[in-house]
């Protein structure tokens, strides 16, 4: 890409007028992308002080330091092939990491009466959740239950700062998430008062009462920033950005309206606001994301690196067209007006961007906490239905296959899924595992099937008779 292709946008909002006004827990690379980027071009729309302290709770102290010494600001450019669009974020003006920070650092900062929302990208298994309940034999669950008042998770982090705000007598306050998970806010506020309740019934009963969780679906593609996206980032700009990020053109994010209090500018840097979110996160988590760990997994089967590489197969690329088409489709009670074609079209042309060099390898990070909603789930709805999904199977034993033959990528229950996939029934001892499929029963004779294929024939043959 030349410098003739990029161009750079400047907020114009008055940075000086901003105040810490949310918190933003779980500080990563779509963070920075995606609700960041809203809020800051709708600061430009609409003006306010809706000021950012943005925070991590493991890793990512050094990054935070990084921020610090930038006051703040960073830059997301939004590329594809042709061009790049360059934008200054300035609504970020602090951070916070209890490593570095102390423990009470956010706990007191959800405590200060000026924090009116909390947004949360902390990745599925930040929820602590299993079978849609707070999970309080997670050994770091339990370690927060026993040291109350000093959390390390996200959700006892949340439950304490709202314990603390409470006895301040302050007022109630939003929490968004902005992870890909179905019913995201309704998850959130199941395991935040699953937590208060084991610390105290009326915290619990008051968080029923002050707190408002609002649904969320976000989708725009953001991989980990390698040395080609440093590079434009770096001749954009005129030198490092420790904390920048290349994401696509593509961005979207719809947002039950529903707040405590007043609204940051969301819907005025291109939000949504809707009643009811949930068709389009199904719409999303099915479709885009359904076809992304279809093709992390087929997609290394057949020795592909990054999605555009995987799309550029023209066996997996039209799987993955048929995939959402055929299968994921009939799932779905949309309202009028979506084209659902026209959406698996730009789909496809999204995967295709190689400007992102997303890596296959990073979307099969945490499959299982990511499978039960994208495959399981409409495999379970077809199979009910009388309907086939012969590359829904293939899709969940291409995990499956890959647990047993491809190098272990992320996952907090690797070590029992992969010794599950090294059995002498891989499929059935995987599907059993708890939490992962509702109707195992229902499943189990075409994934095997399935997995069968693949192990005799590869995975472009499986998919060329599954076409």
């Amino acid at each position: 890409m030349s410098a003739g292709d990029v161009t750079f946008e400047a907020p114009r909002h008055d940075r000086a007028a901003l105040r810490p006004r949310i918190l933003h827990l779980g500080f990563g690379a779509f963070g920075r992308a995606h609700p960041m980027w809203f809020l800051d071009r709708g600061l430009d729309a609409a003006g306010g002080d809706w000021g950012v302290i943005a925070a991590r709770l493991n890793s990512g102290a050094d990054a935070l330091d990084a921020l610090d010494a930038a006051q703040g600001r960073y830059h997301v450019a939004a590329a594809d092939e042709q061009s790049a669009r360059v934008r200054r974020i300035d609504c970020v003006i602090g951070t916070r990491h209890p490593a570095r920070d102390g423990s009470d650092a956010l706990p007191d900062l959800i405590a200060t009466p000026g924090l009116d929302v909390i947004l949360l990208t902390v990745t599925e298994k930040g929820y602590c959740q299993r079978a849609g309940r707070l999970d309080p034999d997670r050994p770091d669950v339990a370690a927060d239950l026993a040291r109350q008042g000093e959390p390390g998770t996200a959700i006892g982090v949340l439950a304490e700062g709202l314990r603390r705000r409470r006895d301040a007598d302050g007022a109630g306050l939003t929490i968004l998430s902005c992870d890909n998970i179905p019913g995201n806010g309704d998850l959130l506020r199941r395991v935040v008062r699953d937590f208060a309740e084991r610390v105290a019934p009326d915290l619990a009963e008051w968080i029923g009462d002050k707190v408002a969780f609002p649904n969320s679906m976000v989708d725009r593609i953001t991989p980990a920033l390698d040395a080609d996206g440093r590079a434009l980032l770096r001749d954009a700009v005129g030198g490092e950005d420790a904390n920048g990020i290349v994401t696509e053109p593509f961005h979207q994010w719809v947002i039950e309206d529903r707040f405590v209090g007043p609204r940051p500018p969301f819907a005025e840097g291109g939000a949504e606001l809707v009643a009811d979110v949930r068709p389009f996160e199904e719409m999303k988590l099915r479709m885009l994301n359904g076809a992304h760990t279809f093709l992390a997994h087929a997609g290394r089967l057949a020795g592909h690196e990054t999605v555009a590489d995987a799309i550029g197969d023209p066996v997996l690329r039209a799987a993955t067209r048929r995939l959402m088409m055929d299968e994921q489709v009939p799932t779905l009670d949309m309202p009028g007006g979506v084209d659902l074609a026209a959406y698996a079209d730009a789909l496809v042309a999204r995967f295709d961007n190689t400007r992102l060099r997303h890596r296959l390898d990073q979307i099969a990070q945490d499959t299982s906490q990511k499978v039960p909603q994208r495959l399981l789930a409409p495999a379970a709805a077809n199979a009910a239905a009388g309907r086939g999904w012969p590359l829904t199977a293939l899709a969940i034993a291409s995990w499956i296959v890959a647990l047993r033959e491809l190098p272990a990528v992320a996952d907090p229950r690797q070590d029992d899924l992969r010794q599950a996939a090294s059995g002498s029934d891989p499929v059935a001892s995987v599907l059993s595992l708890p939490g992962l499929a509702d109707a195992p029963d229902a499943l189990l004779g075409p994934v095997t099937d399935a997995h069968a294929t693949i192990a005799e024939r590869g995975i472009s043959a499986a998919l060329k008779e599954a076409m």
